[in-house]
């Protein structure tokens, strides 16, 4: 219980060092993060009074204060989820997240369970037909998805299924003046908008996954239970599903959490490469136009996504897995 306390604590903790580092970073900017907007604002002959209230409301933060009381009014903003009004969009920078973000998670969530799914299911085959021919051909090939990155396959798939072809559309995350509802029609432009950027994100990480769960499968086949098991008469099948199949998932658990959370960070090209109105997409939007306050937020949302995913790894693994300990041993 003290290990489980300890790590929830740890939370709040890591997000406060994250949005400091934030606020940190882009002020180290050159420049200053409203120094350009400051400027234009004084040329067009606005009041200086009127310059710091507008910069005042944008950022959440007043600009004529000291460092540090800057700093306490971000923080205070952040944890009232207010971070500010987005200088391009003229909207709130939380509107802004809560409208992206979703498509971003619908992404990140479909393409990495479709990237396990088939990954798993390869890599358990090379590992019971170890040495095979189908085993080197698929070694081969998961080796040669794991050198190519993910956003050149989703280069190719939008020149030639998208442009050429003209099979899928070229942006947007649904067809133009639909409305969102749970109709078949909606359901399915959404899946139709989404359906390369999944294929790209799947087809870059289901290398990596078939050829460490074939290295996982091996190790378990090697193990003496698993020759007990063939010495009592099991059938490959249930030897397969229970005992190998599953021991050698375990291991695999804690990446497939983590993974989601790092391919956040990774949907900022593949949204820009597809035009895909997400979270990333936006981020990419608000460097270009220099607006701090949405690019602080997007930041800030990645990364604690990555914290809490890590957070959610690190307390259920000990819960599938009764044979650990969850802080108590080292052993595994």
């Amino acid at each position: 219980m003290n290990y489980y306390l300890k790590r929830t604590l740890q939370i709040p903790l890591t997000i406060l060092a994250v949005a400091s580092l934030t606020f940190g970073l882009i002020r180290l900017l050159p420049g200053g993060p409203f120094t350009q907007l400051r400027i234009q604002l004084l040329q067009r002959g606005i009041p200086a009074e009127q310059v710091d209230a507008r910069i005042e409301a944008l950022q959440n933060i007043r600009p004529d204060a000291p460092l540090w009381q800057q700093y306490i009014d971000y923080m205070i903003g952040v944890v009232q989820l207010d971070l500010g009004q987005s200088i391009s969009l003229n909207e709130p920078v939380m509107a802004v997240i809560a409208r992206a973000l979703p498509w971003t998670v619908f992404l990140v969530v479909t393409s990495t369970i479709l990237m396990f799914v088939i990954g798993v299911l390869l890599g358990s085959i090379q590992a019971y037909w170890e040495g095979s021919r189908f085993d080197k051909i698929a070694s081969g090939g998961s080796i040669f998805l794991m050198s190519i990155p993910y956003y050149i396959f989703a280069v190719i798939l939008l020149f030639f299924l998208a442009f050429q072809l003209r099979w899928f559309p070229t942006g947007n995350a649904v067809a133009r003046g639909l409305d969102a509802s749970i109709s078949i029609q909606y359901i399915s432009s959404v899946l139709y908008h989404a359906a390369l950027p999944i294929l790209a994100f799947t087809i870059g990480g289901v290398g990596s996954t078939a050829l460490n769960m074939r290295g996982n499968g091996i190790q378990v086949l090697g193990e003496e239970y698993v020759e007990v098991a063939r010495l009592r008469g099991l059938s490959d099948s249930r030897i397969a599903t229970r005992y190998v199949a599953k021991n050698a998932i375990l291991p695999m658990y804690t990446g497939f959490i983590l993974i989601i959370g790092f391919r956040l960070g990774g949907t900022v090209v593949l949204e820009e490469i597809f035009s895909y109105p997400g979270l990333g997409y936006r981020m990419i939007e608000a460097v270009n136009a220099n607006d701090y306050p949405l690019m602080m937020g997007c930041f800030l949302v990645i990364t604690v996504t990555l914290v809490v995913g890590v957070y959610i790894a690190d307390l259920t693994y000990g819960l599938i897995d009764p044979r650990i300990s969850a802080g108590e041993s080292d052993e595994y």
